[in-house]
């Protein structure tokens, strides 16, 4: 990749981030430090204050080949990939740099939706733990009718949650703002600064010592449905940022059972994803 520097005085990573918003300026910073950057012909630090007209040119690493990685198809048209996602696998990398399996990677054949970065197709996510449905867009038209209606309210999700511990009240909905945890910058936090954020809960079936949840978050803040139960004291089995790692399940008791949302061909329709073996088997060891 070749640029040509068009204002004076910005560093080289603000200029390599403002002319290629698809990747952050922490990877630009990287790239720099692995000599992957020149300027001028000559490898130079981050900070270097450009020129007008200065030559900037980048060597990007090689997207990696996940030709031969699948993931199970709930349902495929000429718009979109309904996926369900294992628990594990990211809906995509963390990093421009990172070479992990992810969604995102999945659909990077499958999409004809290309931005520069490391999303193509993405619409909404599943944290890493969670498994369960997922829509993915086969074009950049597919991608924003499917995230409008996101930003809308218009697609629900159901989940189900296995949380320590009973409830108070057996449904109920949680209405409560979500911030960053500034102590802790990965996770987050009920407190007056955040975001409105609201999920409805019922409960499915209850145990001694723990109660399965049927979940209907109506806004979509990372970690929503995590926080909101830790903060009323029930965590998600499994949770180790905001409950208890859990070794014998090990992984995320929370899964995406269903999705509703009006496909870009105008038909509505319910998707859904059977629970795991691994949650099936853990519930038949729960005693009630």
């Amino acid at each position: 990749m070749r640029a040509i520097v068009d204002t004076a005085g910005e560093r080289l990573d603000v200029f390599l981030a403002r002319t290629q918003p698809g990747y952050s300026r922490s990877f630009w910073q990287h790239l720099c430090e692995q000599g992957q950057v020149t300027l001028n012909g000559t490898t130079t630090k981050t900070s270097t204050k450009l020129k007008q007209g200065d030559t900037v040119e980048v060597t990007l690493p090689a997207v990696a080949d996940f030709s031969n990685h699948t993931l199970p198809v709930l349902y495929e048209d000429n718009d979109v990939l309904v996926l369900n996602k294992p628990a594990g696998i990211l809906t995509h990398a963390k990093g421009a740099l990172n070479h992990e399996f992810s969604v995102a990677g999945f659909m990077r054949s499958r999409s004809t939706d290309q931005p520069t970065g490391n999303r193509p197709g993405i619409v909404h996510r599943l944290d890493r733990g969670t498994s369960g449905v997922i829509i993915a867009a086969k074009t950049t038209a597919a991608k924003h009718w499917l995230q409008k209606q996101f930003a809308t309210r218009k697609a629900k999700k159901t989940y189900l949650a296995l949380v320590e511990g009973r409830p108070k009240e057996p449904a109920a909905i949680i209405r409560l703002p979500i911030e960053r945890n500034p102590k802790k910058p990965q996770t987050f936090r009920v407190g007056p600064s955040g975001k409105p954020a609201e999920t409805e809960y019922a409960t499915e079936q209850a145990y001694p010592n723990h109660t399965l949840l049927r979940l209907k978050p109506t806004t979509g803040r990372t970690h929503q449905l995590r926080v909101h139960l830790a903060y009323l004291g029930h965590p998600i089995v499994g949770d180790h940022l905001y409950g208890t790692a859990n070794p014998a399940l090990g992984r995320l008791f929370l899964h995406a059972a269903e999705l509703e949302i009006t496909l870009p061909n105008r038909q509505r329709k319910t998707f859904t994803a059977p629970m795991p073996p691994e949650l099936h088997a853990f519930l038949s060891n729960l005693h009630g």
